[in-house]
């Protein structure tokens, strides 16, 4: 992916060369986008506490049979909320109805991560985006579904805010250890954590910790029974965070939905197996 003009040296290499070349204004603030490759359109959708970064693997393999369409939401990798506005799940939602009316898509194919999955579900539920398939990844979508250590971050957020930036740097890596059942190495780990480091990386992750709740994927649950657009949900078997049976729950809400998993594999399923992950949507969405 290219990189924007000016990276700052500080920034770990792997993080300057996947950030992300435009910058689109839309309602509450700044997104950084991009698109690779050519074909019929599919847009992917990171969580939390990612960015497209995430996505790196399965975009490249992706591109080779569609043009992928990648975003950082709002408070995430270089994309920036207004003053005041929160990265709500809804906001996010209707950011991407933005985005994919800007990039003039008519009905993509739409795949998210973690909380990803809540803001397309969101997005072609209750904000109307049209899509022709559906991929849902170890999805946040079916409330509640705060691991212990977020709802402890929403309780305790004002400390969580104040606390030592390196004692918070080192909760941080913790957290994004257990996210994948295959060690990261240390230049991949440094990318994921670029975007929270320091002061205002520590507030930003703070803020959409504090901003994500599943009351903004209510609505779109309660309208899972019109879904229509072929849905594939996909989970690791070894998601720590959000447990295979969450993604079979999901499955069984949406009409016709398939349910595959993928062994040896946590929940950043598309860093722990991007290969697998490729193949599945590909298979998924036609090649």
């Amino acid at each position: 992916m290219p990189t924007t003009a000016g990276a700052s040296a500080s920034i770990p290499p792997v993080f300057a060369a996947w950030s992300l070349p435009e910058r689109i204004a839309v309602s509450g603030g700044s997104v950084a986008a991009g698109a690779l490759g050519q074909g019929p359109p599919v847009v992917l959708v990171h969580g939390t506490p990612a960015w497209s970064y995430l996505w790196r693997g399965v975009a490249e393999r992706l591109a080779e049979h569609r043009t992928v369409y990648l975003w950082d939401m709002l408070g995430y990798g270089d994309s920036h909320p207004a003053p005041g506005v929160a990265p709500t799940i809804a906001r996010q939602a209707a950011v991407l109805a933005e985005l994919v009316e800007h990039w003039g898509l008519e009905a993509p194919a739409l795949v998210g991560h973690d909380i990803g999955g809540g803001v397309l579900a969101r997005a072609h539920l209750v904000e109307g985006v049209a899509a022709s398939a559906l991929g849902l990844v170890d999805a946040a979508v079916l409330g509640p579904w705060n691991t212990p250590f977020t709802d402890h971050q929403q309780r305790y957020a004002e400390a969580y805010r104040t606390m030592p930036a390196d004692v918070f740097a080192d909760l941080a890596a913790l957290r994004l250890r257990s996210a994948t059942r295959t060690p990261l190495p240390d230049e991949v780990a440094a990318a994921y954590l670029a975007p929270w480091a320091g002061r205002r990386g520590q507030r930003r992750w703070v803020d959409q910790v504090a901003a994500v709740h599943h009351e903004d994927t209510r609505e779109a649950v309660r309208r899972m029974d019109a879904v229509a657009a072929p849905t594939l949900v996909l989970w690791g078997e070894q998601d720590t965070w959000l447990p295979p049976e969450t993604g079979e729950r999901l499955a069984a809400a949406i009409p016709g939905a398939r349910l595959r998993t993928v062994p040896d594999a946590g929940h950043f399923l598309p860093e722990d197996a991007p290969e697998d992950v490729a193949a599945a949507l590909l298979e998924h969405v036609g090649s």
